[in-house]
């Protein structure tokens, strides 16, 4: 943690701040677990809606 203090003696505290870095772009493997988690998504809501509309 970076700390000034001004004339007045007032204490300004500043974060550290993390180091930047890019995101790559996910392999093969990994958008095929997005596609099957999306898939199991949209059926788990589509199911949600349809129970509640038989409910009511």
């Amino acid at each position: 943690m970076y700390t000034t203090i001004n004339d007045s003696g007032l204490l300004n505290n500043y974060a550290t701040e993390p180091q930047i870095y890019y995101a790559e772009y996910p392999n093969q493997e990994t958008q095929n677990r997005y596609k099957l988690q999306g898939a199991v998504a949209t059926l788990l809501v589509t199911a949600l809606v349809l129970v509640a509309l038989g409910v009511s």
